[in-house]
């Protein structure tokens, strides 16, 4: 089948959504071109209860708006439509934010200005009601990725005594391996991309990086109604917020759908719009990626399953041979952030080799410390939390001898300010978030 380019489209739409026997399908086309249709599996679901079955539509809808962008940004024409009914004003400002922002980093590698283009219709009849109560069972979903982030999150729960079951989305034996070692009840989650997409990719079709977090946490409100659960709990910590770089006076942020202003936005919606208790935070909001990795370093008891080299989770192309790659961005902070927390010997030990002292690694992390270059496009944290890290390993006997660490003391510590160069501030709990009172504590005493 010869498919017509979907950049050369007038309309992307928003065709028709469904659920039977436990599996969503959520469907889309440019034009009148041929359907694009995503299936979500809810494995062993139950229909929904009657008092939920309105709060279950309008989480399969919103579902529906925010898969979409996987699919949009193939064509990413001037003019949405949805077939059914239109989203309330309120979930249409909120889907246009989603879209202009998550779409960021994609605009900003393909040299497009999405500001004009980007415009959901709504309808004032959809209302904006506010949301009832549903008495959902007091138990929290904690998505797990296969990093440190989610498996912190799910110590602090065991010590808070807080029910949760571990969850993922699609098939990845990495993350069910850290779902499985955690003890906490499991839940996997299905996931299937219309493989028409990849046909429209292959053709030369606009691609590029997504929203991935906001698409997560707009199948785990329909999962939480469906199976019953109070909380969703996911693991972005405060530094996701800092943009990766500024163009033309904007923020391009990679991690936008990780970052405070989505995760406002989004719980918002979801209690006024979908559940008034069904409450949506990040556990970690309040820490940096270093408290971060000081905490995981906490326990050796994800050693041997964790990583968050982002070449294991690639949908397609070649995956490493082992957990760690050793040359992405991903490798390269996670090695230098967790250093200044971990005997030597138990870092080498899980990354297999010592990445400071490979001179061939010195790009990659001068760009984690933004030294002749901007942050990389990737969940890493901020560059002052990589200076302090270099500065702290340079203070430390048994890393100041390797090459790039005893570069940075040589050539690129002294250009720097002393703020940049000091830990302990970064390491406490600060800022906005949304997390429940009684976590609170068990967040900030780590």
């Amino acid at each position: 089948m010869t498919l017509a380019d979907p950049r050369a489209a007038r309309t992307f739409r928003f065709v028709r959504h469904d659920y039977v026997d436990g599996e969503a399908s959520l469907v889309y086309a440019f034009d009148d071109g041929p359907e694009l249709v995503e299936r979500i599996a809810f494995p062993g679901a139950p229909q929904p209860s009657p008092e939920r079955r309105e709060a279950f539509a309008r989480a399969l809808a919103l579902l529906h708006f925010v898969a979409g962008v996987s699919y949009y940004k193939a064509g990413v024409p001037g003019e949405i439509v949805v077939d059914g009914e239109a989203p309330s004003p309120s979930t249409a400002a909120f889907l246009d934010a989603l879209y202009l922002h998550g779409l960021g980093e994609f605009a900003w590698q393909n040299r497009l200005d999405l500001r004009e283009r980007i415009r959901f219709p709504s309808s004032p009849a959809s209302g904006d009601a506010r949301a009832a109560a549903l008495a959902l069972p007091r138990r929290t979903l904690v998505p797990i990725g296969g990093g440190k982030d989610s498996l912190v999150s799910v110590e602090l729960l065991r010590r808070a005594g807080e029910p949760a079951t571990a969850t993922w989305i699609g098939t990845s034996p990495l993350i069910e391996a850290c779902a499985t070692r955690t003890g906490f009840a499991t839940l996997n989650l299905g996931r299937q991309v219309s493989p028409v997409l990849f046909d429209y990719n292959r053709a030369g079709a606009w691609n590029g990086h997504v929203p991935v977090t906001a698409i997560n946490s707009a199948i785990l409100v329909v999962a939480a109604i469906l199976y019953g659960y109070d909380a969703i709990a996911f693991s972005n910590e405060r530094s996701a917020s800092s943009a990766t770089l500024e163009v033309d006076g904007r923020a391009v942020n990679h991690q936008w759908s990780k970052g405070w202003d989505f995760e406002r936005a989004f719980g918002a919606l979801i209690e006024s719009r979908i559940a008034a208790d069904l409450r949506y935070y990040s556990l970690l909001r309040p820490l940096s990626e270093l408290a971060v990795a000081e905490r995981f370093a906490r326990t050796s008891a994800y050693d041997d399953v964790f990583s968050s080299c982002n070449r294991n989770f690639r949908i397609l192309g070649p995956k490493p041979a082992d957990r760690w790659c050793g040359q992405c961005p991903k490798c390269h902070f996670v090695f230098l952030a967790l250093a200044p927390f971990m005997p030597k010997p138990r870092l080498l030990g899980i990354f297999g080799r010592n990445l400071l002292d490979d001179t061939a690694q010195a790009g990659g992390f001068d760009a984690l410390i933004e030294y002749r270059d901007h942050k990389p496009f990737e969940c890493v944290g901020e560059a002052r939390e990589s200076r302090a890290a270099f500065a702290f390993l340079a203070r430390r006997a048994e890393w100041r001898e390797d090459a790039l660490v005893a570069r940075f003391a040589a050539e690129i510590r002294p250009q720097l300010p002393a703020s940049d160069l000091v830990i302990e501030p970064l390491l406490a709990a600060s800022g906005e978030h949304r997390i429940p009172d009684a976590l609170v504590p068990f967040v900030e005493q780590g």
